[in-house]
């Protein structure tokens, strides 16, 4: 295996990276690939591999199974900003509203995030899917360290999305989940026309069945 490759299994897919040196500009690499994997009638992967050094984000709805995904089939350095708010919520008086201590838990989220980052080693990241600074901002550290970013994209409907938070017992409130709505929609679509976000080297869409059919997503080397 070559350094800018991750190997295929039978029942995994390969992605491409796109290594490049701390700031170089994005023209003249390789073009960004899609792999969609939505109505594969049962012949889904069981594997996603990526490279060493490889940041991988996965984004979706509020409900649409992303926590639920990282937990069952990362191999690895993960960072959820579902974690870091159930620390939070162990910690302050039951009573108190989140949107009050919301700020902290996201500079704590951020903190955790730049840290995995700094080890060098691979890491999957769960982020609000509305913030396409994150996204830039995970691009440019996956390029300083010989890496590449990778977005995963859960397509699940809004009514099965909001059926997942009611099951959790945790939701968003309207407005924010019709802002995720947009984002989430203005995303796929740009995806499945192969107009990724800056800095991406490859995305893979993902519909429930897709998702249940995945058991790792792991590192190679």
């Amino acid at each position: 295996m070559n350094r800018t490759t991750a190997y295929a299994t039978t029942s995994g897919i390969a992605l491409p990276k796109r290594p490049a040196p701390a700031g170089e500009a994005c023209a003249g690499l390789p073009a960004p690939v899609v792999r969609d994997l939505r109505d594969r009638d049962g012949r889904s992967p069981h594997a996603l591999l990526f490279g060493p050094r490889d940041v991988v984000v996965i984004t979706g709805l509020p409900g649409s199974g992303k926590s639920t995904l990282m937990r069952r089939t990362v191999r690895g350095t993960r960072v959820d900003s579902q974690d870091t708010r159930d620390r939070w919520d162990r910690r302050v008086p039951r009573l108190l509203p989140y949107a009050l201590y919301r700020p902290l838990v996201r500079l704590a989220h951020y903190a955790g995030l730049r840290r995995a980052l700094r080890s060098g080693r691979g890491v999957v990241v769960h982020d609000c899917g509305t913030q396409s600074w994150v996204r830039g901002w995970l691009a440019r550290e996956a390029r300083r360290r010989g890496g590449a970013l990778h977005l995963l994209l859960l397509d699940v409907g809004a009514d099965e999305a909001l059926a997942g938070q009611r099951e959790r017992g945790r939701g968003v409130s309207r407005y924010a989940f019709l802002r995720h709505r947009a984002a989430t929609t203005r995303l796929l679509a740009s995806v499945t026309e192969g107009d990724l976000p800056a800095g991406c080297a490859s995305a893979v869409v993902l519909d429930r069945a897709a998702a249940d059919a995945l058991h790792r997503i792991a590192f190679t080397g």
